[in-house]
């Protein structure tokens, strides 16, 4: 499995900051590696909502569909599935003198024949990794105005 993991703090509430990152669809906005993000279905935001996610990293494409499993003030998790991978974004924002400190973690785990390409992969996600952490902060501080 591969794991990578940020902290950082944002200007922007918790209140603000847990219902954007729970819709899944800003994920085009947000994540370096998101090509499209659509949902699936309608209504709220909810546990068991879905979004089909298309992403390129390192020139590689693929297709997630991701299901919002855990929603509450401070935790959002979010897993996305496929025939090759099992990617876990866990998100947990936490009050912050001037907004909120939030802690980013995305598990990456390799099924079948893919397992070949965890090694490698860890390389490739820690880039990733600063890459979302910056663009996450910069699109989360838009959200103030």
């Amino acid at each position: 499995m591969t794991t990578v993991s940020r902290t950082f703090d944002v200007r922007v509430p918790p209140q603000v900051v847990v219902p954007y990152l729970a819709d899944f669809s800003h994920a085009e906005e947000w994540d370096p590696g998101t090509v499209s993000c659509v949902r699936e279905g309608s209504g709220p935001v909810a546990v068991g909502a879905s979004w089909h996610n298309t992403s390129k990293i390192a020139g590689i494409s693929t297709e997630l569909t991701y299901t919002l499993e855990e929603l509450g003030d401070e935790r959002i998790v979010l897993v996305g599935r496929n025939d090759t991978a099992t990617s876990t974004e866990t998100i947990e924002v936490t009050p912050a003198p001037d907004g909120s400190t939030v802690t980013y973690t995305n598990e990456l785990e390799f099924k079948g024949a893919a397992r070949i390409a965890a090694p490698l992969g860890k390389v490739v996600f820690e880039k990733l990794g600063n890459d979302t952490e910056k663009q996450l902060t910069e699109t989360l501080n838009a959200l103030t105005g």
